[in-house]
C-alpha cells in the first residue's frame, strides 16, 4: 500500500527481533499480525466495493493486483456481499477479528438468499464466527440459513439430489480417483461400514495401513468379491429434537460429520436401519449419564460420549467421532474414571498429540475440554448445542 494512505513497511530490524522471541511472545505477534492483515483486507474489499457494479471492475482489479480472472471475480463478489448484504461480518473484518476466507464462507452460504434473508442470517451469526475455524463457520451459517429459509433449504436439498453422480479421474503411475457425489446420509453410511470392516481387519500380522484397508474393503464390496462381512450397523447418527421427530415443528436436524439437513429428510432417514436416530430434549438435548468402573467403556457410555461429541474434540478437527478413539482425559493410570465426564473423542493424530511434552488436557464439570499448549495457552472445546429452545 502507498504511503498516501498511511501504510508503511515494517522496520527490517523487526525480523531479527522476531527470531529471538519466546514461544508465548511469538504467538502473540502471530495473532497481532493476523488482526492487522484482516483489517487491511477489509480496507481492500471496501475499496473494491467502492469501484461500483460495472462488469469490468473484476478485470480492472485483476490488472492492478496481478490476479487471475477467477480470483479477481471472487474478490469483487465478496466485496459487494460484505458491503451490501453482510454488514455484521464486514464489521468483524474491519476490527481484525475475521479473515477473508472465513468471511467468504458466510457469503457463499447466503448467496442463495434474498438480501433481507442474508442480512437476517448475518445478524444471527456475526457475533459467533470470529472464534470458529472455516468449517465450523460454514456449518453454523448453513444451519442458520436452514432456519431462516426452511422451505428453500429443503427444496435446494431435493434439487441437489438430482445431480448425484459417479465420476472416474485417471491419475499418474497406474492410479485413478473414483468420485461418488451422493446424498450425505448415504455417503456417511457407506463410509461408516467400510471403516468399521477395515478396522476389524487390523492386527494378526496385518501390514496394510488403515487407509489401505479401507480402499481394499471398498473395492471388494463394490466388486462383490468380499468375503463374509458383518451386516451394516447403526454407526451414523442423525440428531433431531422430539418435537421435530413428532412433526410438531420443523427445526433443521443434524447429520453427524456433515451438518444440518431438513426436518422432513431427517424424519425419513431416521427410519433407515443403518442410521441411528438420536431424539433429543427440545429444550436442552442433554443425554443421561450411564457408566461403569472399568477401563474399557461399556457400550452405553461409549455411545453416550459419541452422541455428545459428534466429532474430534480438538478445535478445528472435524473427524466424526465414530472414527476416533475414546480417550481418558485424566489418564486411567492416574486415577481417571471411565465415565462420560472423563472421556472424549480424539482422532488418532490429536490423541498422539496429547502425549507430547508440554500438552495438557482437562475436562471441566460442565463437559468443556481445556487444552493447554507448550506455550501455556489454553483453548476450550465444547460440542455445539444439539437443539434450539422450543
Amino acid at each position: 500500500m502507498t504511503e498516501n494512505w498511511g501504510f508503511s513497511k515494517p522496520d527490517p530490524e523487526l525480523y531479527h527481533r522476531i527470531a529471538a522471541l519466546e514461544r508465548d511472545e511469538a504467538l502473540s505477534l502471530i495473532a497481532a499480525a493476523e488482526a492487522c492483515s484482516n483489517a487491511c483486507q477489509a480496507v481492500k474489499l471496501a475499496a473494491i466495493a467502492a469501484l461500483g457494479d460495472a462488469e469490468s471492475v473484476a478485470k480492472e482489479v485483476a490488472l492492478e493486483l496481478h490476479y487471475g480472472a477467477r480470483q479477481a471475480e471472487g474478490q469483487v463478489f465478496l466485496a459487494r456481499d460484505l458491503a451490501q448484504r453482510l454488514p455484521g461480518t464486514f464489521e468483524a473484518m474491519k476490527r481484525g477479528e475475521l479473515d477473508p476466507y472465513r468471511a467468504s464462507k458466510v457469503a457463499d452460504q447466503t448467496s442463495v438468499l434474498s438480501d433481507e434473508q442474508a442480512r437476517e442470517v448475518d445478524a444471527r451469526v456475526a457475533g459467533k464466527i470470529t472464534t470458529r475455524d472455516p468449517t465450523s463457520v460454514r456449518r453454523l451459517v448453513n444451519r442458520t440459513v436452514a432456519r431462516v429459509d426452511p422451505d428453500g433449504y429443503a427444496r435446494r436439498c431435493e434439487e441437489r439430489k438430482r445431480s448425484r453422480s459417479v465420476q472416474l479421474c485417471h491419475e499418474d503411475e497406474g492410479m485413478a480417483t473414483l468420485y461418488a457425489y451422493l446424498p450425505a446420509e448415504i455417503a456417511a453410511t457407506i463410509y461408516a461400514r467400510v471403516d468399521r470392516v477395515a478396522r476389524g481387519l487390523r492386527g494378526n500380522g496385518e501390514e496394510r495401513t488403515l487407509d489401505e484397508l479401507r480402499a481394499d474393503v471398498f473395492s471388494d464390496l463394490c466388486l462383490g468379491v468380499a468375503g463374509e462381512v458383518e451386516p451394516p450397523r447403526a454407526e451414523v447418527f442423525v440428531y433431531l429434537d422430539f418435537l421435530t421427530w413428532t412433526g410438531l415443528r420443523n427445526e433443521p436436524a443434524e447429520l453427524a460429520g456433515h451438518g444440518p439437513i431438513p426436518a422432513q429428510l431427517a424424519r425419513e432417514i431416521a427410519a433407515n436401519a443403518t442410521i441411528r436416530r438420536v431424539i433429543t430434549d427440545p429444550m436442552t438435548g442433554t443425554p443421561i449419564e450411564v457408566g461403569r468402573h472399568r477401563y474399557r467403556p461399556p457400550t452405553a457410555t461409549k455411545e453416550l460420549v459419541q452422541v455428545r461429541d459428534r466429532e474430534c474434540r480438538v478445535p478445528g478437527c472435524h473427524r466424526p467421532v465414530q472414527a476416533c478413539d475414546l480417550d481418558h482425559v485424566e489418564p486411567w493410570a492416574q486415577g481417571g474414571g471411565t465415565h462420560s465426564t472423563n472421556l472424549c473423542g480424539l482422532c488418532c493424530r490429536d490423541h498422539r498429540l496429547k502425549d507430547e511434552p508440554g500438552w495438557q488436557h482437562r475436562m471441566t464439570g460442565t463437559g468443556v475440554l481445556e487444552i493447554t499448549t507448550p506455550a501455556g495457552r489454553t483453548y476450550r472445546s465444547q460440542p455445539e448445542p444439539l437443539t434450539t429452545a422450543a
